[in-house]
């Protein structure tokens, strides 16, 4: 067994591989329904009417934000064409990484188009100082939750864990 004694289980690296795969197909199948959902959205505004009374400023901001979608969606989808060719060359241990390397930073670019698009709809709903205000801050909120939370709650489960675990056991997380 080339399993990890110090996780709790049993298991090969291929099933390790195999169940990280499935983790990250199951965190993804939201984030990439929810993305898509807002890209075509996004497409969709030009052709309202009231497109046309955008100022240049909310007209380039839209756009990025149009660009950002389309990033966002391609790389929250981007491990699909991953595993369609890399999938019967066993490398899962390498599709697992670089799927959850394109994850990342799709979450990432996709928190910029959640605030970016609160940042517009503000602007155009009560001006510029708000739309900076409230993109500014929903970036900020969505940064702490998606990366500085995990960080903290990943650092104390850490610091736990060791001063629990006996001298001289080592830990890797997994």
């Amino acid at each position: 067994m080339d399993a990890d004694p110090d996780d709790g289980r049993t298991e090969t690296a291929n099933q390790r591989a195999d169940r990280n795969w499935s983790e990250l197909l199951q965190e993804l199948r939201v984030s990439q329904t929810g993305t898509q959902i807002l890209t075509g959205f996004l497409l969709t505004i030009p052709f309202q009417q009231r497109f046309a009374t955008l100022d240049t400023y909310e007209r380039n901001l839209y756009l990025v934000l149009v660009l950002l979608a389309v990033l966002a969606t391609a790389l929250l989808l981007t491990p699909v064409p991953l595993h369609r060719v890399l999938f019967r060359r066993h490398l899962k241990p390498q599709l697992v990484e670089w799927g959850n390397r394109f994850a990342r930073v799709g979450l990432f670019v996709l928190a910029l188009v959640l605030a970016g698009g609160a940042m517009l709809l503000f602007d155009v709903v009560l001006g510029r100082t708000a739309g900076l205000l409230v993109g500014v801050s929903s970036l900020v909120v969505l940064l702490g939750f998606w990366w500085v939370l995990p960080q903290v709650i990943g650092r104390r489960t850490d610091r736990s864990a060791t001063t629990q675990r006996p001298p001289g056991s080592r830990h890797t997380s997994r």
